[in-house]
């Protein structure tokens, strides 16, 4: 279990970088789309690139800030029975979930989206709209960000079955749930 728990260690460590890079793409998304607005209305000129970049940095912004999402439990959950039941019953829960819904459906989606970034990557595929960007940088996110929130839902599967086993992780797990304000 020590080795299984380094190996979540260290996607945790993973995920916060990505989650880092995710934070800078907010910022930059901003600051790209408060410049197109000045340069168009100001300077009355535009470019497609512009509004490509952004679109390229908002899938930037949720590929590669899922996993951290999802490390600090913060995700989105179908909570029907979920708050009402004991600490140790929502650890099985999240065991089946992962293993019955999120590490399938991201392994799959990793895996079916690696053909669309190399078909994108190897005919150097371009925007159709004039001025536009290249596009297999940002497929490219696609079975990364996948692929990132399933290696960080077997660290989490790893974390909780560790906390089933009675075993705390060194630097924790976020098991805490909060309904969502409405």
């Amino acid at each position: 279990m020590g080795a299984l728990l380094g190996f979540s260690r260290a996607m945790d460590k993973v995920s916060t970088a990505f989650g880092v890079i995710a934070y800078w793409l907010v910022l930059l998304a901003c600051l790209v789309s408060a410049g197109n607005a000045v340069v168009r209305y100001g300077l009355n000129y535009s470019s497609n690139a512009w509004l490509e970049v952004q679109w390229y940095f908002f899938a930037g912004i949720v590929l590669l800030g899922a996993a951290p999402t999802l490390m600090r439990n913060e995700h989105v959950r179908v909570d029907l029975v979920f708050g009402s039941l004991s600490p140790r019953a929502r650890l099985w829960v999240d065991v089946f979930g992962l293993i019955l819904f999120l590490l399938p459906a991201m392994g799959l989606m990793a895996w079916m989206t690696w053909p669309f970034f190399v078909d994108s990557w190897v005919r150097l595929e371009e925007s159709s709209n004039a001025g536009g960007l290249i596009r297999w940088p940002v497929k490219l996110l696609l079975p990364v960000g996948f692929a990132l929130i399933w290696l960080q839902g077997l660290a989490e599967l790893i974390k909780r079955a560790a906390l089933l086993r009675g075993i705390t992780p060194q630097g924790g797990v976020v098991t805490d749930y909060h309904r969502p304000d409405q």
